[in-house]
């Protein structure tokens, strides 16, 4: 299997219904170096990834995407008076990157954070380490299988 992720969106800024209606999207406006490495660097076309619902009642993983094309420059980045402007960026040397992420499914219902955190097997889970506040982060096949199982998938 190809390396797995999980993606953190707020819904009320970009939800699950967003990427079912918008097909595919930049996963854009991510505004950490080490994430911003995962984007870049780590994630491959077909990759699949989780969509989890954080600042939400209630959180969990609601979905799954993957990974459609390479990293491309953050476009965000280049608009002056976006919250994402970038001043240090140009397009010759771009600071931030994107990757586009196409929509797969909806889950029938959240897996919801607690339900992730009781679960055995999901020990290695980046997001449930404390003080883990990262929006892009890679899931292992094991975990990335314990979570499809929980959905009902």
């Amino acid at each position: 299997m190809p390396g797995a992720w999980l993606v953190k969106t707020e819904p009320l800024v970009y939800a699950i219904g967003d990427l079912r209606r918008d097909r595919v999207t930049a996963w854009d406006r991510v505004r950490n170096h080490q994430a911003k490495l995962m984007l870049r660097d780590g994630m491959a076309t077909g990759d699949p990834v989780l969509i989890y619902h954080s600042n939400a009642d209630p959180t969990g993983v609601v979905g799954l995407a993957e990974v459609a094309g390479e990293a491309v420059p953050d476009a965000t980045q280049f608009r002056r008076g976006d919250e994402s402007f970038e001043p240090r960026a140009t397009p010759e040397a771009p600071v931030w990157w994107a990757r586009p992420l196409r929509f797969r499914t909806a889950f029938k219902a959240c897996v919801e954070l607690s339900t992730l955190r009781d679960t055995p097997g999901l020990a290695d889970l980046p997001l449930l380490r404390r003080g883990n506040r990262l929006s892009v982060m890679p899931v292992s096949a094991r975990s990335f299988r314990i979570i499809l199982r929980l959905a009902g998938g």
